[in-house]
């Protein structure tokens, strides 16, 4: 079993940065692929960015790309989604998910999921 809880989440202007935690319970974790996710309101979950178990390889959605880093501590069991030049659009709650099998952005392969960080930017 993985737990999650994500954090850092909060209210930023327009061009502003945030970096969002996702720390893990369960000796497994550092071998699962981790992704981030996010859902703003009214709309479907969308994929982030997703790291693979050992942090050499990621991959950023286009909506992201160049404005979003994926990185991971596994000696901390931690994750982390630096996000800067952040835009209203950004405006979500974010999600960190756990896959132990593939190296996907598709948010069915995700075993474990947190509870989300509420991302609020205003313009």
């Amino acid at each position: 079993q993985v737990q999650l809880v994500e954090s850092g989440g909060g209210l930023v202007q327009a061009g502003g940065s945030l970096r969002l935690s996702c720390a893990a319970s369960g000796s497994t974790f550092t071998t699962y692929t981790v992704g981030w996710f996010r859902q703003a309101a009214g709309k479907d979950r969308e994929f982030v960015a997703r790291t693979s178990w050992r942090g050499e390889t990621t991959y950023y959605a286009d909506s992201v790309k160049g404005r979003a880093t994926i990185s991971r501590d596994n000696a901390k069991n931690t994750v982390y989604l630096q996000m800067n030049s952040l835009k209203p659009e950004d405006t979500a709650l974010y999600y960190c998910a756990a896959d132990k099998y593939r190296y996907t952005s598709n948010a069915l392969s995700y075993e474990y999921w947190g509870q989300g960080t509420q991302v609020t930017v205003s313009s």
